[in-house]
């Protein structure tokens, strides 16, 4: 974790977080290297190949439409992540700038509002949505993105939206896609919420049912956001306003690692696209371009990486402990975020650092990740289980990271496919796996040392109980362990004044902070 791992604009980049030693790196193996699915659908050729070659697709519309048409393809045929398949298309395509950026929105957009444009396609197109082929539903919602959640003429939205179902879907599809699109395009968002919302709540009694329509979520995962709120100290009321959050597009954030860059400079380099971060005091916010043009990301002195991210890391490394302080853990690595960060501050505080990830191509991310680390602060990148590394090195270390592989309920403005993928039941796998690391990371924590427990979901099957039940299994062990004062840590390291409840641990919100919805638990072993 955090959340579902590759990752783009935030130390997550796609999938969910996690994957590190759970089912999501296993299904991560069965993906190429645009993270289209390997296995089961397509052995069993169940993978539509509707997309032509660049060479076709080139002569049929729009360019960037027409990307961001393939990676919804890709998403629903294939089981990919919009993040991995989109890059290397516009790359291939040769699509950049202004037309990068709308094809990214278009792809992206669609993808996070899928639910909301689906309940507005049926009302327009009179017909329920099984009925509709799923790639001219795929048109439908991107049409109806460019109409109700962009500043698309209508005129354009609808016409260019038509030629590319008729080189795509055929005439027939084409007449269906402007027939519907002219009935979207007839009334204005704020009508159409209303419509869709009082289909679902007639009688104006479901607050959730008419959030999970109107704000593009399913309604379990509005469930679970409004009681996790109330669960950290937070109003249930602020459900509508998180939603809207995780529906907004984020921006690049970038970190400046502590010794190998200045924040200050690094600002410098992004120029006047760039300004400086609200929550991490090494934070730069891109307002667009290329993280990759500037020299400090290639170099590795810098790195993408959500503030929120960025905070719970630095909490880890100012965390009070007793006892020496020279040899830290990241028990669950991959892709390697955190650990730059944990790296640069190790160096800095005359620590080594052992990154340890469960998945070999993930452990070559984070090698990657590490390689401007200064002299000496990296121990070993290692590929091994972290549920039993702390049986292998019992005490062995100072401070542990425990990033947790988790649902990514934190960060769903990140990974716009994730919300419709993920189910309640994911949550049972997910908690066992979570508290075996957990458990593992107190094992291997020396008495007087520090374990940070993190998560990019707010979820309290998650981060409260998951913490509640390891502390309580360490003591039917015979580890004493102790829950910091998180709180305190995180704004003694964050960059200005916080809204934080009265509680010992730490959960960050979008729609409150501005960072992905961050969970952070410190606790000592006594």
């Amino acid at each position: 974790m955090s959340g579902d791992r590759p990752r783009s604009s935030g130390d997550s980049s796609g999938a969910s977080s996690g994957g590190r030693s759970g089912s999501d790196d296993r299904r991560d193996d069965r993906r190429d290297e645009r993270g289209r699915e390997r296995g089961a659908a397509r052995a069993a050729g169940r993978v539509q190949r509707s997309a032509q070659a660049p060479s076709q697709r080139s002569r049929h519309g729009d360019a960037a439409r027409s990307a961001a048409y393939d990676v919804l393809r890709a998403v629903d045929e294939g089981d990919s992540y919009a993040n991995l398949v989109l890059p290397p298309l516009l790359r291939e395509r040769r699509i950049e700038g202004r037309d990068a950026a709308f094809a990214t929105e278009l792809a992206y957009g669609t993808l996070r509002l899928r639910g909301r444009y689906d309940a507005i396609v049926e009302q327009a197109a009179a017909r329920e949505l099984a009925s509709i082929d799923p790639p001219v539903l795929d048109l439908l919602r991107l049409g109806a993105h460019q109409l109700l959640g962009m500043r698309v003429p209508a005129h354009a939205a609808v016409s260019e939206t038509v030629g590319l179902a008729r080189a795509r879907a055929g005439a027939g599809a084409s007449q269906f896609v402007n027939a519907v699109l002219r009935r979207v395009a007839e009334r204005d968002l704020g009508t159409w919420l209303t419509t869709i919302g009082d289909a679902a709540d007639p009688g104006d009694s479901d607050p959730v049912a008419r959030l999970a329509v109107t704000q593009s979520h399913p309604a379990w995962v509005v469930r679970a956001l409004r009681e996790s709120l109330v669960g950290h100290g937070r109003g249930a009321d602020e459900v509508a306003a998180l939603l809207a959050a995780d529906n907004e597009a984020p921006r690049v954030t970038l970190v400046a690692r502590p010794g190998l860059v200045e924040g200050a400079d690094l600002l410098a380099e992004a120029g006047d696209e760039a300004t400086a971060g609200a929550v991490a005091p090494d934070a730069v916010v891109l307002r667009g371009g290329d993280p990759g043009r500037l020299p400090a990301v290639r170099s590795g002195a810098a790195a993408v990486q959500d503030e929120g991210s960025q905070l719970v890391t630095l909490a880890l490394a100012a965390a009070p402990l007793d006892g020496p302080d020279e040899r830290w853990l990241d028990l669950c690595a991959g892709p390697g975020g955190k650990a730059g960060l944990l790296a640069a501050l190790a160096g800095r505080q005359g620590a080594r650092l052992v990154a340890n990830e469960v998945q070999p191509h993930r452990a070559r991310l984070v090698e990657q990740a590490l390689r401007a680390a200064p002299d000496g602060a990296v121990e070993q990148v290692r590929t091994g289980d972290g549920r039993t590394l702390g049986d292998e090195e019992p005490g062995a270390y100072d401070r542990v990271l425990v990033d947790a592989p988790c649902t990514g309920l934190g960060a769903l403005r990140r990974r716009p496919e994730s919300r419709w993928r993920r189910t309640p039941a994911d949550l049972a796998t997910l908690g066992v796996l979570q508290r075996e690391l957990l458990g593992s990371a107190l094992r291997a924590v020396r008495p007087g040392g520090v374990v940070a427990y993190v998560t990019c979901s707010p979820h309290l099957a998650e981060t409260r109980l998951v913490v509640t039940d390891a502390v309580k299994a360490a003591g039917r062990a015979g580890l004493a362990v102790e829950v910091l004062d998180a709180r305190a840590v995180v704004r003694g390291v964050a960059a200005g004044p916080l809204d934080l409840p009265e509680r010992p641990d730490v959960q960050l919100w979008p729609h409150v902070h501005g960072t992905d919805a961050m969970h952070l638990t410190l606790l000592r072993r006594l």
